[in-house]
């Protein structure tokens, strides 16, 4: 078993070994656990994920709860425009930048493995790609969000 093999249990029964994996790592950290992709692509995955996850990019997936928004004028209309954070709107410019630092191309593989989770099959049936290509392009996107973030 390879040392980068994040694997969280392992037992033999009847001489068939089984293996207990977490299921919830990121298709980004599989490739990496792997060696599919260098330290500094996945560091530089993480940072973009990381931005995304603070601009509250990811679609929302339950009720909201927050207040009714209050009418303009006396037959309804709509509220005042979301109030968003510094941090928010700061993490929204720069993964904007990151994806536009990637490519136009590139930016499709990036976002679907590393923000939304997608596995790489998955992506490269999504936008129509033979297989294996998607590996060689989230490599190349990945290096050049990599070089927006500095990431040495």
């Amino acid at each position: 078993m390879g040392a980068k093999a994040r694997l969280l249990g392992e037992k033999a029964i009847d001489g068939v070994r089984t293996v207990t994996f977490n299921a919830a790592e990121s298709p980004l950290g599989w490739l990496f656990a792997r060696g599919l992709v260098t330290q500094r692509q996945f560091d530089a995955g993480e940072r973009l994920r990381t931005d995304w996850e603070r601009a509250q990019l990811a679609p929302r997936v339950t009720m909201s709860w927050d207040a009714a928004p209050v009418s303009r004028g006396a037959r309804g209309g709509s509220g005042s425009e979301p109030d968003l954070g510094g941090a928010q709107i700061d993490a929204k410019r720069r993964f904007d930048a990151a994806l536009v630092a990637a490519g136009p191309g590139l930016s499709d593989i990036l976002w679907r493995i590393v923000c939304a989770g997608e596995g790489m099959r998955d992506a490269e049936t999504a936008l129509g790609w033979p297989a294996r290509a998607g590996k060689l392009v989230l490599t190349l996107a990945l290096d050049r969000v990599a070089d927006y973030y500095r990431v040495r």
